[in-house]
């Protein structure tokens, strides 16, 4: 049984003092955090290419994979570890085909069992439940369907491929989604909407006692 690990999604705004801010969040996670996405919207890609290179360089001296949410054309150009689909950003096997088998291929799957084997059946490496709290970063709108901590059970006694629970979690309601058997907590507000060594500290104790 792999201990569940900490996979840190980037706030919108990742220039000015955000680099440095990585850095301390990963000093502080050594061994719990294990991957970071790169989620950014409305620049292109030369200026998100510009704004992901520090922050690449940070979790390769970290040992932290490095994901770009979204765009495969973007992981391609940054050589980045692999690539975060929502369920409008092309397939895993197209996304395979573009970025290579090394590359770490994660799918959104909100709460749809179906589109969880879907994304299994056509190769992604990682499969992402949620929102299972209130959340701003991933806004669905009040009409989306939450998840079950169910969900999480079920995938795990069925499924050898990772999942990663996401929305809203926080050092105090992400216990119930690692009893079920999540693999990673996607976390993102909880961390940097205030100072992210001490969340970072908080989420340790939470996961590990």
């Amino acid at each position: 049984m792999i201990e569940t690990q900490l996979y840190l999604i980037s706030p919108l705004d990742v220039s000015g003092t955000f680099p440095q801010r990585l850095e301390r969040a990963l000093e502080a996670g050594k061994g719990l955090v294990t991957a970071f996405q790169f989620r950014v919207k409305g620049v292109d890609s030369h200026a998100a290419a510009a704004l992901a290179a520090p922050l690449q360089a940070i979790c390769a001296a970290h040992d932290v994979a490095f994901i770009v949410n979204d765009s495969v054309a973007l992981a391609k150009r940054l050589k980045a570890d692999g690539v975060h689909l929502g369920q409008d950003d092309g397939s895993p096997r197209d996304a395979r085909q573009e970025l290579g088998r090394e590359a770490q291929i994660g799918v959104t799957c909100h709460a749809s069992r179906h589109m969880a084997m879907e994304a299994g059946e056509a190769g992604a490496d990682y499969v992402a439940f949620g929102a299972f709290y209130p959340s701003t970063t991933k806004d669905k709108g009040p009409d989306a369907e939450v998840p079950d901590v169910e969900i999480l059970q079920w995938w795990t006694q069925i499924f050898e491929i990772p999942c990663v629970a996401i929305g809203g979690i926080t050092p105090d309601n992400c216990k119930p989604l690692i009893d079920a058997g999540a693999d990673f907590l996607a976390v993102s507000g909880a961390v940097w909407n205030g100072d992210e060594v001490a969340a970072i500290k908080a989420f340790a104790k939470a996961m590990r006692g």
